[in-house]
């Protein structure tokens, strides 16, 4: 497997933070360790919120659809709809 270089990854990050859900990831990405923890305190909801990122960061670099975006959010649990219902505009998606 070859391992990306600084500037892929740099590329990499601003296509993530340029794309669909620009504002989105940057509200997710401010969430605080305390705001976290009160979904569920400990560290599953730190890995969940994690992999969460990442599935945001996918979707708007791959230009998802909100509803694309819901359903994948949706298959990794609870916990992760409610750690994106934090997020306003990701709320949205669960009305």
């Amino acid at each position: 497997m070859k391992t990306k270089s600084l500037e892929e990854l740099f590329a990499e990050a601003d296509q993530n933070f340029n794309g669909v859900y620009k504002k989105e990831l940057n509200e997710l990405t401010g969430l605080s360790k305390a705001e976290i923890d009160s979904v569920t305190p400990g560290t599953e909801d730190l890995k969940v919120y994690s992999v969460l990122v990442k599935v945001v960061e996918q979707a708007s670099r791959n230009h998802d659809k909100q509803a694309k975006l819901a359903e994948d959010i949706t298959k990794m649990g609870e916990i992760a709809i409610k750690i994106a219902k934090k997020i306003p505009s990701l709320a949205a998606l669960f009305l």
